[in-house]
């Protein structure tokens, strides 16, 4: 399905603002019940409930209760929206949607926004950097990360026509636009090459992609060619590209606006290890919690902004020439 453009390279949009859209426009063609836990002006689901009121319900601050709720739903053959902020959707209802939602293998789709550091002053308790370890332990849970407004309406749409549960996150802060509508195609499970390059891969997700652009630009005015892959999809992951890029390149650096643990640098180690072994080294959250503060600044609190990603792929390569 071609989708008419509406997004331009450069243009800055929060994924969780393309959520909105991306529910409101394709509500008018797919039978969609969206949920939310009282937060609909932060989430955006308000933008489907203004267009379809009929088929909103606000649950409350009862973020259990709603994943109960819409699995309940989705066996009456629609399909559900259930969105909160992910420490809300992925933590406080992780029982909820294990086995109400991944047990059964149910239709719903949890929209997650707010995700990671750049939730910005709102701080630790709500900095969810630990959702996608907690969703890509579920099985037959897809687990998906956009990077810009491009992906996240392409993969709402993907979600859709997906038959099984499916993990979105989105992110509070506004992120370039990097994709462009006319040429980009979204497919669960399948990674993009963002740019090609021989001295070391850089495997991004989410807004760290923008990140990593910059990084490459960087190693390259030192006469360092970096291959840069962004993972959309987390789990199913891209386990071919990612021995390809590692046997062209010899060497891997993740980075994701998540814990170093259970998120994308996990989920790459694994598949390399079994595929193309390679040293990894991985540029998230390390093992702490958030704080409050500008978004952007906190990128380079937490040590995941691009200066940072373009230091470990040096390091990546000096660990391959041992």
């Amino acid at each position: 399905m071609k989708l008419k453009k509406i997004y331009n390279v450069g243009d800055k949009i929060a994924t969780r603002e393309a959520y909105g859209a991306a529910l409101a426009e394709f509500g008018a063609e797919y039978d969609l019940v969206v949920f939310d836990a009282d937060l609909s002006k932060s989430t955006k689901t308000s933008t489907f409930q203004k267009a379809f009121p009929d088929r909103f319900f606000n649950c409350g601050i009862a973020e259990g209760n709603m994943m109960a709720v819409a699995a309940g739903v989705a066996t009456t053959g629609k399909i559900a929206f259930a969105s909160s902020f992910a420490m809300f959707a992925a933590g406080r209802a992780f029982e909820q949607v294990r086995n109400s939602i991944g047990y059964p293998h149910l239709n719903v789709k949890i929209g997650a926004t707010h995700a990671g550091i750049t939730v910005g002053e709102d701080g630790a308790t709500h900095q969810c950097n630990e959702d996608l370890g907690l969703m890509r332990t579920i099985p037959g849970m897809v687990v998906i990360n956009p990077a810009d407004a491009v992906e996240a309406r392409a993969a709402v749409l993907a979600a859709i026509k997906h038959d099984g549960p499916v993990y979105l996150r989105f992110g509070r802060l506004a992120v370039p636009v990097i994709n462009d509508e006319d040429t980009y195609e979204f497919e669960i499970g399948k990674g993009q090459v963002v740019a090609d390059g021989d001295d070391v891969t850089i495997v991004s997700t989410g807004v760290l992609t923008a990140q990593a652009i910059i990084a490459r630009e960087m190693l390259s005015k030192e006469g360092i060619s970096a291959r840069l892959v962004n993972i959309h999809t987390i789990k199913p992951i891209d386990s071919q590209l990612l021995a390809e890029s590692a046997a062209k390149t010899g060497c891997i650096v993740t980075a994701e606006e998540h814990s170093i643990i259970g998120g994308l640098g996990s989920a790459v180690c694994e598949s390399v290890a079994e595929t193309c072994p390679v040293p990894v080294l991985r540029v998230g959250v390390n093992d702490v919690f958030g704080k409050s503060g500008k978004a952007v600044e906190l990128l380079d609190e937490f040590g995941i902004s691009a200066p940072f990603i373009a230091e470990k792929a040096k390091l990546a390569i000096s660990a391959k020439k041992r």
